[in-house]
């Protein structure tokens, strides 16, 4: 009767479906001097943990510190670089002079009409344009899922 047991928690051992405690029976079953001749094989098995188990690592293990000097002046230098760089932008960008007919404006309320008109068809050309690639974008997922039936 436990030669029975025992092959079916080597089956269920084998389809990972064991639980602690039967994992733990098999162990001592395999312990023991009196494991039935179609079995021995799975011996090694089974022996293995209890020999990993006394192993143990006792090489030395030789930590190098990591010079990182370099790294942080290298760092500091960079980001001085970068505020000096991002200043002297400010700087010069500051000096410009944006005269009102640089704004757009117009003072005459029908011309002023008819580019916001002008200006809006532009836009309103180019909304279009990316309507239509999203059109195209539909219709191949629609085809892609009557294909893969998703």
């Amino acid at each position: 009767m436990e030669l029975i047991n025992i092959e079916s928690l080597i089956e269920k051992y084998f389809q990972g479906e064991t639980t602690s405690s039967e994992e733990t029976e098999l162990r001592t079953y395999f312990e023991s001097s009196n494991v039935a001749t179609h079995l021995k094989h799975y011996k090694p098995v089974f022996m293995y943990f209890k020999q990993a188990k006394k192993e143990q690592f006792t090489a030395p293990i030789v930590l190098k510190p990591k010079k990182r000097k370099y790294v942080a002046w290298l760092s500091a230098v960079a980001s001085v670089a970068i505020l000096l760089g991002v200043g002297t932008f400010i700087y010069l960008d500051n000096k410009k002079v944006v005269h009102p007919s640089e704004f757009g404006t117009y003072d005459n309320p029908e011309i002023a009409m008819k580019e916001t008109q002008k200006a809006l068809a532009l836009l309103s050309g180019h909304i279009n344009t990316g309507i239509e690639s999203v059109e195209i974008l539909s219709e191949y997922k629609y085809s892609k899922n009557k294909i893969f039936k998703e």
